[in-house]
């Protein structure tokens, strides 16, 4: 006759067994949703990485463009922070810049603070200022006061 003792503890482990396994099998589920989860998410930053790598390589599209003579097109870009470091550098009010390029110390403002853009013709206005130094805009200034 068998021991007692030994089928017990043989019956409480079969039981124990049985009990993990349709525990473990539940972890299991969960495990194999996540993984799959995660790939999905891997995929999709594979995706994401390929797009922005393509984008990249693209051509950027000009800002402004102005035809001149009509088949020759040249291109101006207007920065808000370049048209302030422009005047600073110049030493200029806004209504002094404005002047020079022909419109109110409120339009340059709000040019600078980005609220409002400038058109093709008034970009080429700053452009032309852009090159000239404090001399130079002294004596516009001076022609355009002068004038008035």
């Amino acid at each position: 006759m068998p021991d007692i003792a030994s089928t017990l503890k043989a019956e409480i482990s079969r039981i124990a067994r049985k009990e993990i396994r349709s525990e473990a099998q539940e972890f299991r589920k969960v495990s194999t949703q996540y993984r799959a989860h995660i790939a999905g998410l891997r995929r999709r930053i594979d995706a994401l990485e390929r797009e922005l790598k393509r984008l990249g390589k693209q051509p950027r599209q000009p800002a402004e463009l102005e035809r001149i003579d009509g088949d020759s097109t040249i291109t101006r870009r207007f920065s808000a922070s370049r048209l302030a470091a422009t005047r600073k550098k110049l030493g200029l009010s806004a209504a002094d810049f404005g002047a020079l390029i022909g419109v109110t110390g409120q339009s340059i403002y709000k040019w600078e603070a980005g609220e409002a853009r400038p058109r093709a013709k008034q970009i080429e206005g700053i452009a032309s200022v852009r090159g000239i130094g404090k001399r130079e805009v002294a004596a516009r200034l001076q022609a355009l006061a002068s004038g008035k």
